[in-house]
Protein backbone atom coordinates (compact mmCIF):
# COMPACT_ATOMS: atom_id res chain seq x y z
CA UNK A 1 0.00 0.00 0.00
CA UNK A 2 2.75 2.50 -0.59
CA UNK A 3 -0.11 5.34 -1.55
CA UNK A 4 -0.92 4.88 2.47
CA UNK A 5 2.64 4.57 2.94
CA UNK A 6 3.58 8.03 1.46
CA UNK A 7 0.04 9.81 2.89
CA UNK A 8 1.68 8.47 7.03
CA UNK A 9 4.93 9.43 6.18
CA UNK A 10 4.23 13.14 5.34
CA UNK A 11 1.35 13.63 8.51
CA UNK A 12 3.66 11.90 11.15
CA UNK A 13 6.02 15.23 9.81
CA UNK A 14 3.31 17.38 11.53
CA UNK A 15 3.73 18.41 14.90
CA UNK A 16 3.06 15.88 17.57
CA UNK A 17 0.16 16.33 20.00
CA UNK A 18 -0.48 13.77 22.74
CA UNK A 19 -4.37 12.67 23.01
CA UNK A 20 -6.25 14.28 25.20
CA UNK A 21 -7.41 11.92 28.06
CA UNK A 22 -8.73 14.55 30.18
CA UNK A 23 -11.45 15.39 27.41
CA UNK A 24 -11.69 11.97 27.23
CA UNK A 25 -12.81 11.60 30.80
CA UNK A 26 -14.92 14.47 30.13
CA UNK A 27 -17.40 12.74 27.16
CA UNK A 28 -17.37 9.62 29.34
CA UNK A 29 -18.59 11.41 32.18
CA UNK A 30 -21.39 12.82 29.98
CA UNK A 31 -22.31 9.14 27.60
CA UNK A 32 -22.14 7.04 30.14
CA UNK A 33 -25.29 8.29 32.14
CA UNK A 34 -27.38 7.98 29.05
CA UNK A 35 -26.56 5.21 27.82
CA UNK A 36 -29.50 3.03 27.61
CA UNK A 37 -28.29 0.05 25.31
CA UNK A 38 -25.41 -1.69 25.82
CA UNK A 39 -22.65 -1.99 28.27
CA UNK A 40 -19.42 -0.07 29.06
CA UNK A 41 -16.36 -1.80 28.50
CA UNK A 42 -12.33 -0.45 29.54
CA UNK A 43 -9.92 -1.38 26.82
CA UNK A 44 -6.14 -0.69 28.58
CA UNK A 45 -3.75 0.68 26.49
CA UNK A 46 -0.04 -0.15 26.50
CA UNK A 47 0.69 3.06 28.76
CA UNK A 48 -1.93 1.89 31.43
CA UNK A 49 -4.59 4.37 30.14
CA UNK A 50 -7.91 3.07 30.10
CA UNK A 51 -10.48 3.80 27.28
CA UNK A 52 -13.81 3.30 26.91
CA UNK A 53 -16.32 1.17 24.62
CA UNK A 54 -19.86 0.36 24.09
CA UNK A 55 -20.34 -3.33 23.57
CA UNK A 56 -23.46 -4.48 22.64
CA UNK A 57 -24.82 -7.91 21.84
CA UNK A 58 -26.53 -9.47 19.72
CA UNK A 59 -29.31 -12.61 20.38
CA UNK A 60 -28.43 -14.51 17.67
CA UNK A 61 -24.71 -12.99 16.08
CA UNK A 62 -23.66 -13.34 12.41
CA UNK A 63 -20.28 -11.49 13.47
CA UNK A 64 -18.93 -8.54 15.68
CA UNK A 65 -18.43 -5.09 14.04
CA UNK A 66 -15.77 -2.56 15.85
CA UNK A 67 -17.43 1.23 15.05
CA UNK A 68 -14.69 4.21 15.04
CA UNK A 69 -15.85 7.79 15.14
CA UNK A 70 -14.35 10.76 13.76
CA UNK A 71 -12.75 13.77 14.84
CA UNK A 72 -12.92 14.64 18.91
CA UNK A 73 -16.14 13.28 19.34
CA UNK A 74 -17.44 9.79 21.51
CA UNK A 75 -18.63 6.53 20.97
CA UNK A 76 -22.28 6.97 21.25
CA UNK A 77 -22.07 10.37 19.02
CA UNK A 78 -24.63 11.31 16.19
CA UNK A 79 -24.15 8.92 13.36
CA UNK A 80 -22.37 6.59 15.67
CA UNK A 81 -25.20 6.04 18.33
CA UNK A 82 -27.99 4.26 15.74
CA UNK A 83 -25.22 1.41 13.90
CA UNK A 84 -24.04 0.69 17.21
CA UNK A 85 -27.63 0.52 18.68
CA UNK A 86 -29.54 -1.01 15.81
CA UNK A 87 -27.14 -3.46 14.29
CA UNK A 88 -27.32 -6.09 17.08
CA UNK A 89 -31.26 -6.42 16.35
CA UNK A 90 -29.93 -7.21 12.56
CA UNK A 91 -27.42 -9.87 14.41
CA UNK A 92 -24.44 -7.40 14.63
CA UNK A 93 -22.74 -7.70 17.77
CA UNK A 94 -21.14 -4.12 17.92
CA UNK A 95 -18.27 -2.56 20.02
CA UNK A 96 -18.50 1.20 19.44
CA UNK A 97 -14.75 2.56 20.74
CA UNK A 98 -13.53 5.67 21.89
CA UNK A 99 -10.88 6.80 19.28
CA UNK A 100 -8.06 9.39 20.30
CA UNK A 101 -9.31 12.97 20.88
CA UNK A 102 -7.14 16.21 20.79
CA UNK A 103 -8.31 19.72 22.24
CA UNK A 104 -11.58 21.37 21.12
CA UNK A 105 -9.85 23.94 18.94
CA UNK A 106 -7.32 21.39 17.42
CA UNK A 107 -7.53 20.85 13.08
CA UNK A 108 -7.67 17.81 11.42
CA UNK A 109 -4.60 18.07 10.51
CA UNK A 110 -3.41 17.56 13.77
CA UNK A 111 -4.44 14.12 14.75
CA UNK A 112 -1.86 12.55 12.66
CA UNK A 113 0.22 11.62 15.48
CA UNK A 114 -2.26 10.15 17.58
CA UNK A 115 -2.59 7.91 14.71
CA UNK A 116 -0.19 5.02 16.16
CA UNK A 117 -2.64 4.82 19.71
CA UNK A 118 -5.31 4.90 16.90
CA UNK A 119 -3.67 1.65 15.44
CA UNK A 120 -3.23 0.46 19.12
CA UNK A 121 -6.74 0.67 19.97
CA UNK A 122 -8.52 -0.74 17.37
CA UNK A 123 -5.94 -3.94 17.97
CA UNK A 124 -7.26 -3.90 21.18
CA UNK A 125 -10.96 -4.03 20.72
CA UNK A 126 -10.35 -6.82 18.05
CA UNK A 127 -8.81 -8.05 20.63
CA UNK A 128 -12.34 -8.13 22.85
CA UNK A 129 -14.48 -9.31 20.14
CA UNK A 130 -12.22 -12.01 19.80
CA UNK A 131 -12.26 -13.12 23.62
CA UNK A 132 -16.40 -12.86 23.47
CA UNK A 133 -15.68 -15.60 20.55
CA UNK A 134 -16.88 -13.42 17.08
CA UNK A 135 -14.67 -15.41 14.30
CA UNK A 136 -16.09 -12.97 11.85
CA UNK A 137 -15.02 -8.84 12.57
CA UNK A 138 -15.83 -5.97 10.63
CA UNK A 139 -14.89 -2.79 10.88
CA UNK A 140 -16.70 0.85 10.60
CA UNK A 141 -15.55 4.40 10.57
CA UNK A 142 -16.70 7.65 10.20
CA UNK A 143 -14.47 10.65 8.84
CA UNK A 144 -11.46 11.01 10.44
CA UNK A 145 -12.03 7.68 12.02
CA UNK A 146 -11.56 6.26 7.88
CA UNK A 147 -8.33 7.70 8.38
CA UNK A 148 -7.21 6.01 11.78
CA UNK A 149 -8.72 2.97 10.63
CA UNK A 150 -6.10 3.20 7.54
CA UNK A 151 -3.41 3.53 10.15
CA UNK A 152 -4.36 0.35 11.37
CA UNK A 153 -4.94 -1.31 7.55
CA UNK A 154 -1.33 0.09 6.77
CA UNK A 155 0.02 -1.98 9.78
CA UNK A 156 -2.15 -5.39 9.75
CA UNK A 157 -2.61 -5.63 6.26
CA UNK A 158 -6.68 -6.27 7.31
CA UNK A 159 -5.64 -9.60 8.82
CA UNK A 160 -8.12 -9.49 11.63
CA UNK A 161 -10.92 -8.22 9.80
CA UNK A 162 -13.56 -9.78 7.35
CA UNK A 163 -15.09 -6.34 6.20
CA UNK A 164 -14.72 -2.59 6.31
CA UNK A 165 -17.51 -0.08 6.02
CA UNK A 166 -16.16 3.57 5.38
CA UNK A 167 -18.71 6.45 5.89
CA UNK A 168 -17.67 10.14 4.35
CA UNK A 169 -13.84 9.42 4.52
CA UNK A 170 -11.31 12.17 3.04
CA UNK A 171 -8.45 10.15 2.55
CA UNK A 172 -7.36 7.88 -0.23
CA UNK A 173 -6.69 4.16 -0.52
CA UNK A 174 -6.37 1.59 -3.24
CA UNK A 175 -9.25 -0.93 -3.56
CA UNK A 176 -7.24 -2.99 -5.53
CA UNK A 177 -4.57 -3.61 -2.23
CA UNK A 178 -7.44 -4.68 -0.46
CA UNK A 179 -7.71 -8.14 0.62
CA UNK A 180 -11.51 -7.51 2.14
CA UNK A 181 -14.70 -6.37 0.87
CA UNK A 182 -15.22 -2.33 1.49
CA UNK A 183 -18.33 -0.26 1.26
CA UNK A 184 -17.08 3.05 0.51
CA UNK A 185 -20.41 5.31 1.30
CA UNK A 186 -20.46 8.71 0.88
CA UNK A 187 -23.77 11.31 1.10
CA UNK A 188 -25.09 12.62 -2.05
CA UNK A 189 -24.72 16.03 -0.30
CA UNK A 190 -21.77 14.99 1.53
CA UNK A 191 -18.46 17.74 1.92
CA UNK A 192 -16.69 18.30 -1.28
CA UNK A 193 -13.65 17.33 -0.31
CA UNK A 194 -14.99 13.97 0.62
CA UNK A 195 -16.87 13.84 -2.98
CA UNK A 196 -13.34 14.08 -4.44
CA UNK A 197 -11.51 12.15 -2.76
CA UNK A 198 -14.22 8.99 -3.74
CA UNK A 199 -14.03 9.88 -7.37
CA UNK A 200 -10.37 9.40 -6.96
CA UNK A 201 -10.87 5.82 -4.56
CA UNK A 202 -13.74 4.84 -7.49
CA UNK A 203 -10.58 4.39 -9.85
CA UNK A 204 -9.35 1.98 -7.98
CA UNK A 205 -12.48 -0.38 -7.38
CA UNK A 206 -11.81 -4.22 -8.55
CA UNK A 207 -14.29 -5.16 -11.17
CA UNK A 208 -16.70 -8.18 -9.86
CA UNK A 209 -15.38 -8.35 -6.42
CA UNK A 210 -17.65 -7.57 -2.96
CA UNK A 211 -16.13 -4.31 -2.32
CA UNK A 212 -18.40 -1.45 -3.94
CA UNK A 213 -18.87 2.65 -3.45
CA UNK A 214 -22.05 3.79 -2.79
CA UNK A 215 -23.43 7.33 -2.94
CA UNK A 216 -26.63 7.71 -0.32
CA UNK A 217 -28.95 10.10 -2.06
CA UNK A 218 -29.61 13.66 -0.17
CA UNK A 219 -27.72 12.17 2.40
CA UNK A 220 -24.99 14.42 4.11
CA UNK A 221 -21.60 13.92 5.96
CA UNK A 222 -23.56 12.71 9.07
CA UNK A 223 -26.33 11.32 7.46
CA UNK A 224 -28.81 13.75 9.88
CA UNK A 225 -32.16 12.51 9.87
CA UNK A 226 -31.32 9.71 8.03
CA UNK A 227 -30.58 6.98 10.47
CA UNK A 228 -32.91 4.39 8.94
CA UNK A 229 -31.00 4.85 5.52
CA UNK A 230 -27.52 4.26 7.28
CA UNK A 231 -28.49 1.63 8.94
CA UNK A 232 -30.26 -0.38 6.44
CA UNK A 233 -26.91 0.22 3.57
CA UNK A 234 -24.61 -0.68 6.32
CA UNK A 235 -26.60 -4.05 7.10
CA UNK A 236 -27.19 -4.98 3.25
CA UNK A 237 -23.36 -4.69 2.77
CA UNK A 238 -22.78 -6.24 6.01
CA UNK A 239 -25.23 -9.28 4.92
CA UNK A 240 -23.08 -9.63 1.39
CA UNK A 241 -19.82 -9.75 2.58
CA UNK A 242 -19.90 -11.75 6.28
Amino acid sequence: MRTLSLFFALLLALPSLAADYAREKKWAEEVLPAVLTGDPVWLELGNGHKFLSLYTEAAKPKAGVIIVHGTGVHPDWGLIAPLRQRLPDMGYATLSVQMPVLGAEAKAEEYAPTFGEAEERIRLAIAFMKSKGYEKIALISHSMGYSMAARFAEANSNADLAAWVAIGATAMIDFAKLRIPMMDLIGENDFPRVLEAAKIRARTLPPGGKSTQVVAPKADHFFEGRDDQLVGLVREFLDKSL
